[in-house]
This record gives structure tokens, C-alpha cells and sequence, in this order.
């Protein structure tokens, strides 16, 4: 009698929903990751552009006006939105600065907020 068999039908079938049950993991894995990347490299991007522009202010020679202005600009391979707003205090000499930093998506729609840096600004 020949005994040589190969896999059967039901075998097969269990390989093959472990291997589909291990690619799904993998495949989810790695979408995170590369969502998780973006997130970092935009959070850090945005903050090094917010606290460029905080240093911008203490670099004048006198404090800033209480205002709100919003600039675009290009850093890195991406289109920001960089509102600044000088907001006063209770000391007449300080100034509260908030600068939020957005990064404008590839559809052209409205910029998504990506970061935000306060600051206390006070004279020379």
C-alpha cells in the first residue's frame, strides 16, 4: 500500500486562515506606525516653527502690540499656518503670546491645528 498523502482540504484551509489572521495583524501594525510617524513629525515640525516665532518677539527691541495676525509659510515639505496672538496682562510691562501652528492638508480645505506654544514676553 502507498502510503504517501499530502495536506487535506480542512488543513489547508486553517494554514491558510492563520496566515490570513497574521497578515491582518501585521497590515494593522503597520498602518499605526506609519500614522504614528506623521503625527510625530508634524508635532515636531509645528513646534519648532511656534518657538521660532516666539523667539522672533523676544528678539524686538520693544513689546509687541496686543493683536492677532495669521501668516502662511513653507517649512519642511509642508504649507503652515502660523497665528500669533499677543494678548495683554495684568502687569502692563508682560505680554501673554500664543502662537498656534497648522498645517494645511493636501485637499486645499481649511488648515488642521497641529500645535500651540504660550509664552510670557516682558520689556527689556
Amino acid at each position: 500500500m502507498n502510503r504517501n498523502r499530502g495536506f487535506t482540504l480542512i488543513e489547508v484551509l486553517v494554514a491558510l486562515l492563520v496566515f490570513g489572521l497574521i497578515a491582518t495583524a501585521a497590515a494593522e501594525v503597520g498602518s499605526q506606525y506609519i500614522g504614528s510617524y506623521e503625527r510625530v513629525r508634524d508635532k515636531t515640525l509645528a513646534a519648532w516653527i511656534a518657538g521660532n516665532r516666539i523667539n522672533e518677539l523676544r528678539l524686538d527691541e520693544a513689546l509687541p502690540a496686543i493683536s492677532e495676525n495669521s501668516d502662511d509659510m513653507d517649512y519642511g515639505p509642508f504649507r503652515w499656518q502660523v497665528t500669533t496672538a499677543v494678548l495683554a496682562t495684568e502687569e502692563p510691562t508682560m505680554r501673554r503670546v500664543e502662537v498656534t501652528v497648522a498645517r494645511f492638508r493636501e485637499d486645499g480645505s481649511e488648515p488642521l491645528p497641529v500645535h500651540t506654544l504660550s509664552a510670557f514676553l516682558g520689556e527689556n
